[in-house]
């Protein structure tokens, strides 16, 4: 399975353009979204431009996707929105949570963060695919190249449930690819730049990554 994942695109056309054309040149099976699809604003025309997409786009809000942002998703013909939720694609299980809340030096999934975690945890399995907007925390989630941003939660719930990958955004300066443990996690986000992550993963052990441009 070609998996084509993205994050951050903060509804910037030139963004849309980006993937739009990678889509056409990739011909993934699936497209990924991590979150911070919109800037909190004109969310529409962005949810619109992804439906439009030749392919099925699986999504999770990130803290610049206001609220009404996941109703806009679930109305989508061609979007499944992940939040809690477990979509199968050609035998892959793609599960995802959505939200972040960015606290000085870390992040936090939402306020209740352990009840989420706790849902999640019976949600994922070693060979699922984990879409979550921030990453790990201590994984590919230094700001500014120096303190580390990410989720001490989302770090527990991979820890114990090792999904084999993790699809993650958030973090601009740090795109990129890394383990933790059995999962890799990929921080595929667009903001410095950088057109997102070809992932290539078979449902098994086998996991290949190509960070585009």
């Amino acid at each position: 399975m070609r998996i084509y994942a993205v994050a951050d695109i903060h509804g910037k056309r030139e963004r849309i353009g980006r993937i739009r054309r990678y889509v056409s040149e990739l011909e993934p099976n699936v497209l990924v979204v991590a979150g911070d699809i919109t800037n909190y604003t004109d969310s529409l025309p962005v949810i619109d431009e992804l439906n439009d997409m030749p392919v099925p786009v699986l999504a999770v809000r990130g803290n610049s996707d206001l609220p009404r942002v996941e109703t806009l998703l679930e109305d989508a013909s061609n979007i499944f929105p992940l939040h809690m939720n477990n979509h199968t694609i050609q035998g892959v299980s793609f599960v995802g949570v959505g939200g972040t809340i960015p606290l000085p030096f870390y992040s936090r999934i939402c306020w209740t963060e352990g009840g989420a975690i706790e849902r999640l945890e019976t949600l994922l399995d070693d060979q699922s695919v984990l879409v979550a907007h921030p990453p790990p925390r201590g994984v590919l989630d230094e700001a500014f190249g120096r303190f580390h941003a990410g989720s001490a939660g989302l770090c527990k719930v991979i820890e114990k449930c090792r999904p084999r990958l993790c699809i993650c955004g958030h973090i601009h300066e740090r795109p990129g690819w890394e383990h933790l443990g059995k999962t890799l996690v990929v921080n595929c986000n667009m903001g410095k730049g950088g057109g997102g992550a070809l992932v290539t993963y078979d449902g098994g052990d086998a996991v290949d990554v190509d960070m585009l441009p």
